[in-house]
């Protein structure tokens, strides 16, 4: 696997993200619900940083991109609604289709598990997967996550949750 580096997500980083989003857009929404059309702008994504810097500031988000080693942005990875009386978050990541197939998700999903666990002390991750997403599904299990089966009351959206004990 070719070398790549995760760090924090910055404000400097709104004409990188733009230019990976609008390069992957379409591979993105074929396998995750699509961002607002809003999104793909330089006003866009500026708002969109200031939202998870902001949310990072109050301790509810962990945003991080990836980057390969020429600094261009691969991919991202996120804990969200981080919960530290439950001591809670969820996952989330996204690699561009170039990218894809080279572990790159696997080993993201394994820093932010690290992330998770020696910097916000969690106890637990949850991960959402569309059923059709063989992909991600199959990252999840690789790290460790176990499919929960779906309450009846469940409103996930068909999405299928996914659980990690850490």
């Amino acid at each position: 696997m070719p070398p790549f580096k995760m760090r924090e997500l910055g404000r400097t980083d709104t004409q990188a993200l733009l230019a990976f989003e609008t390069r992957n857009r379409e591979w993105f929404e074929s396998h995750i619900e699509a961002r607002a059309p809003a999104f793909y702008s330089l006003q866009g994504v500026a708002e969109h940083i200031e939202g998870y810097l902001a949310a990072f500031v109050a301790g509810t988000w962990h945003p991080l991109v990836i980057e390969d080693c020429s600094a261009n942005i691969i991919g991202r990875a996120n804990l969200k609604s981080i919960d530290t009386a439950r001591r809670s978050a969820e996952v989330g990541y996204r690699i561009a289709q170039s990218a894809c197939g080279q572990g790159l998700a696997t080993q993201a999903l394994r820093q932010l598990i690290e992330q998770a666990r020696t910097r916000w002390q969690l106890t637990q991750l949850v991960a959402y997967v569309y059923p059709e997403n063989l992909g991600s599904r199959k990252v999840l299990e690789r790290c460790g996550f176990l499919l929960e089966q779906p309450a009846s009351d469940d409103k996930a959206g068909g999405e299928r949750r996914f659980v990690l004990s850490i």
